[in-house]
């Protein structure tokens, strides 16, 4: 056996000429790697393990791995004495990936590999350790998903089923207002039901690099203009106000490239949010920015009682739904990256009146893939 100060984490080559050897392969692994002798000593530790274990090297090497490692299973078993690579006899050689808890407590993702001597005897015990953070926190966010999925979509489908059950049953004890009325409750839950499976497939894809837009000229003031349009035929009107900014009546907007599709979503997002969480009358003021006013910026501002400053970054999280809880938490989310995904922004501040003010900047001219062709 070496001596403590040989064993010690090496350090990595310092040129791509330097020879690497088996401890410097180890520190290049993504993953914590401990390797434990035939006499059942620890005889090598990645950095990433000692991360991962959130001890110092001396901790472990040359010591029992036993000791020095313990490892339980959520039931308190001890993981060596289940696996006891040493105890003959035993063919296996590897250890499929197992979720334990490490030495402080930590939930750890835990793999082995065995290397024998032709007769069989273990002679190494390679452990790979992976943080499992990452993936408790992705498997929380599944759960996430599949109950405020399940829980928003169960009320407009009620609704729906409901409506519908009872206009086939007694069509005829209905008055025409009356038959009105649920028609319109069963199409708004209906679009209701096509905006949450719609955010739903957009944050797939914004998750998995996926999105594509199709990018054309567009007129961003026509499109925000039939954005008010519709919100004041399903709301009182003056709920909703557009306005040119100072710089964009003297100089003119630039031309914009997007895909309006995704603009329309982004807007009608903003938009119902202010009029969720705000006080009217929301404005949507369309404006120029940046030192050459190459940039449009679309302001959307509420009177309620805006975003405390701590929670402005968090607004755009997936499923964040404030302190009400009212919303999906969707929304934002998908705004964001559907902004990011034209080269823009979105930002909230606060608003003049004290409210929340979310912010849009979109690049203006032609995007250079479309002037490139």
């Amino acid at each position: 056996m070496g001596s403590r100060d040989d064993s010690q984490v090496p350090a990595l080559p310092d040129s791509p000429a330097a020879p690497a050897t088996p401890t410097s392969l180890g520190e290049l692994l993504p993953d914590g790697l401990v390797v434990v002798g035939g006499d059942g000593l620890i005889r090598f530790v990645n950095r990433e393990a000692c991360r991962i274990l959130r001890c110092e090297v001396d901790h472990l090497l040359g010591h029992p791995a036993v000791q020095a490692l313990p490892l339980a299973d959520k039931f308190g078993s001890d993981w060596w004495q289940q696996t006891d690579p040493w105890t003959p006899p035993s063919g296996r050689t590897r250890r499929r990936e197992k979720l334990l808890v490490g030495p402080d407590g930590r939930d750890v993702l835990v793999t082995a590999r065995y290397v024998r001597t032709a007769e069989g005897r273990v002679e190494r015990v390679l452990v790979g350790l992976r943080d499992a953070e990452a993936r408790l926190r992705a498997e929380r966010d599944q759960a996430t998903v599949l109950s405020t999925v399940a829980h928003e979509l169960r009320a407009p489908l009620t609704s729906v089923t409901g409506f519908t059950s009872s206009l086939l049953r007694r069509w005829d004890r209905f008055t025409d207002e009356q038959k009105r009325l649920m028609i319109e409750t069963i199409e708004a839950d209906a679009s209701r039901l096509t905006r949450l499976i719609t955010e739903l497939l957009d944050i797939s894809r914004l998750d998995s690099h996926n999105l594509s837009l199709r990018l054309a000229p567009l007129n961003l003031e026509e499109l925000l203009s039939a954005h008010v349009s519709r919100h004041e035929l399903s709301r009182t009107a003056g709920q909703v106000v557009l306005s040119l900014g100072p710089m964009a009546q003297e100089r003119g907007l630039p031309e914009v490239w997007a895909d309006a599709d995704r603009l329309q979503q982004v807007f009608f997002n903003l938009i119902e949010n202010a009029l969720r969480h705000g006080e009217p009358p929301v404005t949507v003021t369309l404006d120029v920015d940046g030192p050459g006013h190459e940039w449009i910026l679309v302001r959307v501002d509420d009177e309620g009682n805006g975003v405390p400053e701590g929670d402005r970054e968090k607004v755009f999280g997936r499923f964040w739904r404030g302190s009400d809880g009212s919303t999906t938490g969707l929304g934002l989310y998908v705004v964001r990256g559907l902004v990011e995904a034209h080269g823009g922004t979105v930002t909230v501040e606060t608003a003049p009146a004290g409210g929340a003010r979310f912010a849009v900047r979109l690049p203006g001219g032609v995007p250079d893939a479309v002037a490139l062709r």
